[in-house]
C-alpha cells in the first residue's frame, strides 16, 4: 500500500497522480456534449436517439458501480483505475471512427457505453485512493480537491468541442481529445499506486449495492445533483440557445455553449475545493451542502429568464459554484460515516444513485423541454436542489441523535 508522501500542494502523491490522469482524460468526456446535439440532424441521428447516446455512459456506470465498488475492495485500486482509463480512450477513439462510418450513431453509442463502464472504474478508484490515503481532519479539503479537479479536464473538452469543432471540424476535435486520453493512459500506468487494503472474500455482482444509511442519504443527494446539472442543463443547453436571440450568442449556440459550460465547470471546481475546505474549517458538512443546493436552486432560476449573454453566464457560475460546493462535502460525508474497508461499495452505490439522476435528466429533460419550453423546464427542475436538501437534513436527524460531526463521525 502506498505511504501518504506528501507532494504538490501538500496533497498526498497518489491524489496529484489521479488529478492529472483525470484531467487528460476528462477531454475526452466534455468533447461530445456540445458536438452531437447540432451534428446528430447532419449525419442523421434523431434527436430522441442522441439522447439515448449521450445518457449511455451513464445507464453502463448505473449498472456497474455496485460491482466495481466491490472489485476495488476485493483487489485494490490500482488494477482498476489502469483499467478504467484504458476502456476511457479507446472510447474517445470511437468518437472518430463514427464520424468515418456508414451508421454512426451505432458507433457513438458504442463509444458511450465504454466511456461508461471506464469511468464506472475511475471515479470508484479516485475517491477511494483519496479517502485512503488523506486524514480525517482534511477529509473534506483531499475529497473536494479530488471531486472538483477530477472534473477540470470535462470543461476544457466542453470547450474544446464546442470552439475547435466550430471552427475546425468536429474531427479535429475528437482526434485532440484522443491524444489526450492516451497521454493520460501514459501517466497513469507510471504514477498510480495502490493505496487498498483488499478483502479477497465474496463475489461481485449488481446486487453489492450498499443499503446502509450513509450511502443512501448523500447517494440520494447525488441523484438530485446529477439530475439538475450532468442531466438537464447539459442536455439541453445548446438547445435552449438556439432558441435565444444572437445578443445572447457570442459565437453560435455550438460554441457558446462550450464556453458557459466550460466556465460552470471551472467554477464548480474552485468551488469544490472551497466548500470541502469550508466544511473541514466548520467541523461540519451539512451547513455547506444545504447552501450550495440552495445556489444550485438559484441557477436554474435565473437560467430560465435568460436572453442576454451576461444573465446566461450569471446562471452558469451560479450552477457551477452550487453543484462543485456541494459535491465535496457530500463525498467527505460519505467517508465521515463509512469504514475505510467498505469505503469501495459506498462510492459505488453514491455514485449508482448519481448516474441514475443524470440518465433520467438526460432522457427526459430534451423532449420535455421541447414540449412545455425550456424556461418552464429550468423552473421544474430548480424544485429538486430545493427538495434534495430537505430530504438530507430530515434523513439525518432522524437516522442520527445528531447531525454527525467530522471529529466525531
Amino acid at each position: 500500500m502506498a505511504t501518504r508522501r506528501l507532494g504538490v500542494f501538500g496533497l498526498p502523491h497518489a491524489v496529484v497522480a489521479v488529478l492529472v490522469s483525470t484531467f487528460f482524460l476528462g477531454f475526452g468526456g466534455g468533447v461530445v456534449f456540445p458536438i452531437l446535439p447540432n451534428l446528430g440532424a447532419v449525419v442523421g441521428i434523431a434527436p430522441v436517439v442522441v439522447g439515448v447516446i449521450l445518457s449511455a455512459n451513464r445507464i453502463v456506470r448505473l449498472l456497474a458501480n455496485a460491482p466495481v465498488g466491490a472489485v476495488v475492495d476485493r483487489v485494490g485500486t490500482r488494477t482498476p483505475f489502469v483499467a478504467g482509463v484504458i476502456l476511457e480512450t479507446v472510447a474517445t477513439a470511437g468518437y472518430l471512427l463514427a464520424l468515418r462510418s456508414s451508421m454512426p450513431a451505432v458507433w457513438f453509442l458504442g463509444a458511450r457505453v465504454l466511456w461508461g463502464l471506464g469511468s464506472a472504474f475511475v471515479l470508484a478508484t479516485a475517491y477511494t485512493i483519496a479517502a485512503d490515503v488523506c486524514d480525517p481532519e482534511s477529509r473534506g479539503r483531499t475529497m473536494s480537491i479530488v471531486r472538483g479537479g477530477t472534473s477540470l479536464g470535462f470543461p476544457a473538452g466542453m470547450s474544446l468541442g464546442g470552439i475547435v469543432g466550430e471552427v475546425y471540424g468536429a474531427s479535429a476535435a475528437f482526434a485532440v481529445a484522443t491524444g489526450l486520453s492516451v497521454l493520460a493512459c501514459l501517466v497513469t500506468y507510471v504514477a498510480i499506486p495502490e493505496t487498498h487494503a483488499v478483502d479477497g472474500t465474496g463475489g461481485v455482482a449488481l446486487r453489492n449495492i450498499d443499503l446502509s444509511s450513509p450511502a443512501l442519504i448523500t447517494g440520494g443527494a447525488n441523484f438530485a445533483l446529477l439530475f439538475t446539472y450532468n442531466g438537464v442543463v447539459f442536455a439541453t443547453l445548446v438547445s435552449f440557445l438556439d432558441t435565444v436571440e444572437a445578443g445572447g450568442v457570442a459565437v453560435g449556440a455550438q460554441g457558446t455553449s462550450g464556453v458557459l459550460i466550460g466556465a460552470s465547470v471551472l467554477t464548480g471546481s474552485v468551488f469544490s475545493v472551497a466548500g470541502g475546505k469550508a466544511s473541514d474549517i466548520m467541523g461540519r458538512r451539512v451547513p455547506v451542502i444545504l447552501t450550495c443546493f440552495v445556489c444550485l436552486s438559484a441557477g436554474m432560476v435565473l437560467l430560465a429568464i435568460g436572453t442576454t449573454f451576461p444573465i446566461l453566464l450569471a446562471s452558469v457560475l451560479l450552477l457551477g459554484a452550487g453543484q462543485g460546493g456541494v459535491g465535496g462535502p457530500l463525498v467527505s460525508l460519505l467517508g465521515d460515516l463509512t469504514a475505510s474497508a467498505e469505503m469501495g461499495s459506498a462510492t459505488g452505490t453514491y455514485n449508482a444513485l448519481g448516474d441514475l439522476g443524470a440518465t433520467v435528466g438526460l432522457l427526459v429533460s430534451l423532449p420535455l423541454g421541447n414540449a412545455i419550453g425550456f424556461p418552464s423546464l429550468y423552473r421544474l427542475t430548480a424544485l429538486v436542489p430545493i427538495s434534495a436538501a430537505v430530504v438530507v437534513i430530515g434523513c439525518l436527524y432522524t437516522t442520527y441523535d445528531e447531525i454527525p460531526s467530522v471529529t466525531s463521525g
